[in-house]
């Protein structure tokens, strides 16, 4: 049976005060005694927690978003680059002059070509120019023609007449942009200088009178080779591709024709498809924003909840319930059951410690009311004899204290002590053995005998536990069995394998358990001792403290009447079933 637990209830102390006490232990607000000042680091805890500061936008949003944003962002600039792209446009287009030039040189040397006796063949300029504006007119290309001195006689922006040579500029379209289309032309030529280039390109100038000195593929055509050149004009900014291709008459070189033209279409197809990119990056980056603020929102909100719930619940007010997520399936929901778990395991060990409190309060209350009487009443008398007997009243009460706050101290320390320490293997039968041992060995004729029932040699009984508190348990239910059990009766220890756990039983012969006592025999403080046996030697703490000690191995214990064919109480079984390592 049960080590003594009294039958009286408990009576409970006042609720607020034991409360906040419990409240304050459980929070760690420990108080300076008699000063009510609070020590420094729960004080500062409680000063950091509650300083905070609610952030209008959450930082884990803005992280999320910053890392989203600046991978796109990476991403949209380098398609901005497109330094390949206008690479191969400006092959294409120096490939195109080349083709449409090797066409009029080839026309040149065929129509405005004289062959004269006295210098052989010369290039006509007048016959020229007038072809290479014919020729140049359908195109956008700028055409100038240098004869084999070097000297330029044709230039398609340059038109000759009676009152002298006259340059022709083409002027640039009306302007019938908006402001916001300027605006928007602006910063892009400031960002298109900004991005990278692939080379510097020498600076292209216009000369009043051109020479082949003033562009070297004209003087490589002079010599025979079609040559091509890229320059930058600083006024524009743009790029000048030009093409020389030397004009000749059976493969004698009569003079140069160059063709240019400007990048401007290239630079407007490269426009064109970076404001396509900038749309598309544009739709991208509202899509990654919305993406990014949802996500932000299904880790972000969740938490801020969470910790605002968490920081609720440490207040002395009412329970609060921490948001259910584990729906979720994730870490958050991990969280949230953890956390969840957390506050139902504090609020029981509040009310654990709410209750202890009554009950210690109440089981020491006896005893020194008692004494309080005796020592009251030994003063007023004069019998001797009377006077010892209220000396040994005096003195069971005092034994009884000690052993209650005995009890009652192993009590408050075992949770701490099991949280603490690490369980190890432990081998439950041979542990069993040795306490079988010891009883037989120190029995004496007055007391019942051990019988131990263990499986034959095979799987090992082993469990993982605190041995020394395992020990404690099956001496408990060892001497709670031998209190009851008739001097010559026997006592059977047995254990063996339950599926993955240990199930180890302790069968007496005493008279039972009251059918509606076996579960109240594992309240602490609860006592049914065997008829005869002196009053206050059990303070009713053992088999609480043994349920307490399975329950932190992840056992279960519990206990029932033993009984024979005619259901008849034959004495009662103590189970305890201790899951064991796969």
């Amino acid at each position: 049976m049960a080590s003594a637990i009294d039958t009286a209830t408990a009576e409970p102390a006042d609720p607020s005060s034991t409360f906040a006490a419990t409240a304050n232990l459980a929070l760690g607000d420990r108080s300076e005694a008699g000063t009510g000042s609070t020590r420094g680091p729960a004080r500062h805890a409680v000063g950091r927690w509650h300083g905070r500061v609610r952030r209008p936008f959450s930082p884990l949003t803005l992280r999320i978003l910053a890392v989203n944003v600046l991978a796109l962002a990476l991403l949209g600039g380098g398609f901005l680059y497109l330094g390949k792209y206008q690479a191969g446009l400006v092959a294409q287009q120096i490939e195109a002059l080349r083709t449409q030039g090797e066409v009029f040189a080839a026309a040149l040397g065929e129509g405005a070509v004289l062959d004269s006796a006295d210098e052989g063949e010369v290039l006509l300029p007048d016959l020229a120019r007038q072809m290479m504006r014919r020729l140049v007119a359908p195109t956008k290309t700028r055409a100038r023609l240098f004869d084999i001195k070097g000297d330029i006689i044709a230039d398609s922006r340059v038109l000759r007449g009676p009152g002298g040579a006259i340059q022709v500029t083409e002027l640039p379209p009306p302007d019938n942009e908006g402001v916001l289309r300027r605006l928007v032309d602006r910063i892009y030529d400031w960002v298109a200088e900004i991005l990278p280039r692939h080379r510097r390109y020498p600076a292209y100038r216009e000369s009043f009178s051109p020479h082949t000195s003033d562009y070297s593929e004209v003087e490589r055509a002079l010599g025979g080779e079609t040559s091509a050149m890229i320059r930058r004009d600083p006024s524009t900014g743009e790029l000048v591709l030009s093409v020389a291709i030397p004009v000749q008459r059976y493969k004698q070189v009569l003079g140069a024709l160059m063709l240019s033209t400007s990048s401007n279409e290239i630079e407007e197809e490269v426009r064109t498809v970076r404001f396509e990119l900038l749309r598309i990056f544009a739709a991208a980056l509202l899509v990654t924003v919305l993406l990014s603020l949802y996500l932000a929102g299904t880790i972000a909100r969740p938490i801020r909840r969470l910790a605002a719930a968490a920081e609720r619940s440490r207040g002395r007010g009412a329970r609060i319930e921490i948001p259910d997520f584990t729906r979720r399936g994730d870490e958050i929901g991990d969280l949230s059951g953890s956390l969840r778990e957390m506050t139902d395991a504090l609020w029981q060990r509040m009310s654990a410690i709410e209750r202890f409190a009554a009950d210690v309060a109440h089981e020491i209350k006896n005893p020194l009311s008692s004494l309080k009487s005796a020592v009251e009443t030994a003063v007023r008398l004069e019998d001797p004899a009377t006077q010892r007997r209220l000396m040994a009243i005096i003195l069971d009460d005092v034994g009884r204290l000690d052993r209650l706050i005995t009890d009652i101290s192993d009590a408050s320390r075992l949770d701490a002590e099991l949280s603490r320490l690490e369980l190890g293997p432990v081998d439950v039968a041979e542990m069993l053995r040795t306490l079988v041992d010891v009883h037989e060995a120190t029995r004496g004729g007055d007391r019942p005998r051990l019988v131990l029932d263990l499986p034959e040699r095979g799987r090992a009984l082993t469990v993982p536990g605190i041995e020394t508190r395992l020990s404690q348990v099956f001496l408990n239910l060892i001497a709670n069995a031998v209190s009851f059990s008739s001097p010559d009766s026997e006592i059977r220890l047995t254990a063996r394998h339950d599926g993955r756990a240990v199930l180890v039983t302790v069968d007496d012969c005493g008279p039972g358990i009251p059918e509606e006592k076996l579960t109240a025999i594992f309240d602490r403080f609860y006592s049914e001792r065997p008829a005869g046996e002196k009053f206050g030697t059990h303070s009713g703490l053992g088999l609480s403290i043994s349920k307490q000690i399975i329950e932190a191995h992840r056992g279960m214990i519990w206990a029932e009447n033993r009984k024979n064919a005619d259901d008849a109480v034959v004495g009662a079984r103590f189970c305890i079933r201790l899951p064991a390592p796969p």
